[in-house]
């Protein structure tokens, strides 16, 4: 039980010590591409790092299996060199038996990802978007999805529209039963229109069937209520900043997400994508643990056997390639080719077996 923790110990320092230093290594280039981005924006320094900041997490969310990957090769390649291994084969643990600290560690590191740094990454990247649009444009959209149907906000000089519907068409540029309320400036209401449906055009909002409440403080909106055939609200929003907005699966917390996948299709959405990204990430714990087997089975050899430089290469490439995979099942899910939970688990699963296969045929060996 002691050599267990020992090893876990080791494991878990490797691991964050490299996580550390990723996370420096990130703030510092994105440091320099954001303030590269928001020169000719007046944006302060202060507010350029907080933005670096924000954005810093789904950086390295996205090389959590990088850092696996390096941090298992690191800590195998460290007790080679230091015979610590040729004691515990010597002591008659196999090296099966060696791998099972570490491995609970990365199932453990898997778990604590999902669901804590899941979450962290999908709030910081929401605030990261609205900020990064406020200070390079000087407006800001929001878009969210309730039981009550969708709702969208978009803002200029001017004041700011808020816009709700009750469901929407597959490509988000037609809202069906849509409510249109305007505020000025200064955040008093000025007017509301209703439409049978609203279709975004360059430019501006185009609504049919359309009845215009005025609510200047002082007047009967009613009675001076107009209805038209059709009528026309400027917009700046587009319909490709429609899709992103609700498109990007990693802004919303996993515990949100089956919900939100719920409301996405009672709204008229497709939530495919976001069941993809659901289930990828409930098998990242088993996908951290295959790239711990696949880069341990290149690396739990004895130094003096040499062609470690090989050996490390292997592993890293090995690690990548079943990353890629990954990355290729998770289109194919999206694009409907695959079902949704074949493209989320079967990669994960299938590298698990293949890291194994390699354990086995090394002890073998």
């Amino acid at each position: 039980m002691t050599l267990h923790f020992y090893f876990a110990r080791r494991f878990a320092l490797v691991f964050t010590g490299l996580l550390g230093l990723f996370f420096l290594l990130i703030t510092l280039i994105d440091l320099v591409e954001q303030t590269r981005r928001h020169a000719s924006s007046g944006t302060s320094f202060g507010e350029v790092f907080g933005l670096t900041l924000l954005n810093a997490p789904v950086g390295l969310y996205q090389m959590l299996p990088l850092v696996m990957i390096l941090s298992t090769v690191t800590l195998f390649l460290g007790l080679s060199r230091s015979s610590e291994l040729v004691v515990t084969r010597a002591a008659g643990r196999s090296g099966l038996v060696a791998l099972i600290a570490p491995a609970l560690v990365a199932v453990l590191a898997g778990v604590i990802t999902i669901s804590v740094f899941n979450p962290i990454v999908a709030a910081t990247s929401k605030r990261f978007a609205m900020l990064d649009e406020r200070y390079l444009t000087g407006r800001e959209a929001v878009f969210s999805i309730s039981s009550q149907g969708l709702w969208l906000r978009q803002a200029d000089a001017n004041g700011q529209t808020v816009i709700r519907a009750q469901r929407a068409g597959v490509d988000g540029a037609a809202l069906y039963d849509v409510t249109f309320l305007s505020f000025g400036a200064d955040g008093s209401p000025e007017r509301r229109i209703e439409a049978a449906s609203a279709r975004l055009e360059p430019g501006a909002w185009h609504l049919q069937q359309v009845k215009l409440w005025p609510l200047a403080a002082g007047q009967n909106p009613e009675a001076l209520a107009q209805v038209l055939p059709e009528y026309t609200v400027t917009s700046a929003l587009t319909q490709d900043g429609i899709r992103d907005s609700f498109g990007d699966p990693s802004m919303i917390p996993i515990w949100e997400l089956p919900a939100f996948i719920t409301q996405l299709e009672q709204a008229g959405f497709s939530a495919r994508r976001h069941a993809v990204w659901l289930h990828m990430e409930l098998a990242r714990p088993v996908f951290f643990l295959a790239l711990l087997l696949v880069a341990a089975a290149f690396t739990m050899r004895h130094a003096r056997a040499g062609r470690t430089g090989i050996a490390v290469l292997s592993a890293v490439l090995l690690g990548f390639g079943l990353y890629y995979i990954r990355n290729f099942a998770q289109i194919l899910g999206e694009n409907g080719q695959v079902p949704v939970v074949l493209a989320g688990w079967a990669p994960s699963l299938a590298a698990l077996l293949l890291g194994l296969g390699i354990v086995l045929h090394q002890e073998e060996a």
